[in-house]
């Protein structure tokens, strides 16, 4: 009767308590990262590296393992160490759960709702010509949440960069890891400021100087293949970034590929023009999390404010078709 009641004690907190967790003979856990590192690189002195201990820290560390297991995990030869067949079998165990608890450790740290710091990480040319001359709105919104923003571009893994969240266009392959949630299509078309349009080029594309990206290599084949228009230009220019092809265009140094929303500030204050219209490039912007965003309070905010600028993006393009959603 009283074990009963220590029980039902148990699980009115919530939590049933194997009587096997009582009885576990674990191994000393202090060793394992020394034991696991060690494994990893093969050599004592590469995991004393690693973890910034001495070689003998670490040989200690393994040869208390053994002492306690009483088996031997690693074979010595000259300089090197092997692992044996019971040292592989007790490195593919602690690789997992020393990886487990990381990501479990990371995930708290990271979703920690009173944390008065959301860190993001941004496409450079997307933070730089669209985010950032919005923060200041979204701080007098929410002057208790801190956005540290940082720009790279690409495929991110979020624990291993630190980042709460990250805004990606998709012209890769999206991580099966991150919950994806669609901020808006993509639209592209020639931008160019009036004067060029009116004067330089006399409204006629074909005599235009075109402006690449190394970056971006394919922006005026897709803006084609996508509009049917089968001109070529009078000249051509390429920059290492896209942000540089996009200012060059705002400084009259002739015509760039620039999209939804990079140029929307551009085109709504006459800086740069659209003469031939806007397409759908077939990519999207998108907000990586590693849970739905709604799971941190800082995210669904940042979420909510960034899904009310696409309704603003989609008001100001007339492209009703910026809607939001996420899989």
């Amino acid at each position: 009767m009283k074990s009963t009641g220590h029980a039902e004690n148990r699980k009115s907190f919530g939590y049933v308590v194997s009587e096997r967790h009582r009885k576990r003979q674990l191994p000393p856990l202090a060793p394992l990262p020394a034991f696991e590192a060690a494994a990893r690189h093969q050599s004592f002195s590469r995991a004393a590296e690693e973890l910034h201990l001495t070689h003998g820290a670490i040989s200690r560390a393994v040869a208390k393992l053994e002492q306690r297991l009483g088996v031997q995990l690693f074979v010595r030869r000259r300089r090197r160490v092997y692992l044996t067949l019971a040292g592989e079998r007790l490195m593919r165990v602690t690789s997992d759960v020393l990886d487990r608890l990381d990501d479990a450790a990371e995930t708290l740290r990271r979703h920690e709702g009173s944390s008065p710091i959301l860190t993001v990480s941004c496409e450079p040319s997307l933070g730089m010509r669209w985010l950032m001359p919005r923060l200041g709105t979204f701080r007098t919104l929410n002057p208790d949440l801190n956005i540290d923003l940082r720009l790279a571009g690409g495929p991110i893994d979020l624990l291993e960069s630190g980042c709460d969240a990250a805004i990606r266009h998709t012209s890769f392959v999206l991580p099966d890891r991150d919950v994806v949630t669609r901020l808006w299509p993509e639209y592209a078309g020639p931008v160019c400021a009036p004067i060029c349009w009116e004067t330089a080029i006399g409204r006629d594309l074909s005599r235009a100087r075109w402006l690449h990206s190394r970056t971006r290599p394919e922006a005026w084949r897709d803006w084609q293949r996508e509009s049917g228009y089968q001109g070529s230009p009078d000249s051509e220019q390429f920059f290492d970034h896209f942000f540089f092809a996009l200012q060059a265009a705002v400084d009259r140094l002739g015509t760039a590929i620039g999209p939804l929303p990079l140029v929307d500030d551009d085109l709504r204050s006459g800086r740069l023009i659209a003469p031939m219209g806007m397409v759908a490039t077939g990519y999207d912007y998108v907000l990586l999390t590693r849970d739905s965003p709604d799971a941190d309070p800082r995210i669904a905010r940042f979420s909510a404010w960034l899904m009310q600028q696409a309704q603003d993006l989609s008001a100001g393009t007339g492209h009703d078709s910026l809607a939001t959603d996420s899989r």
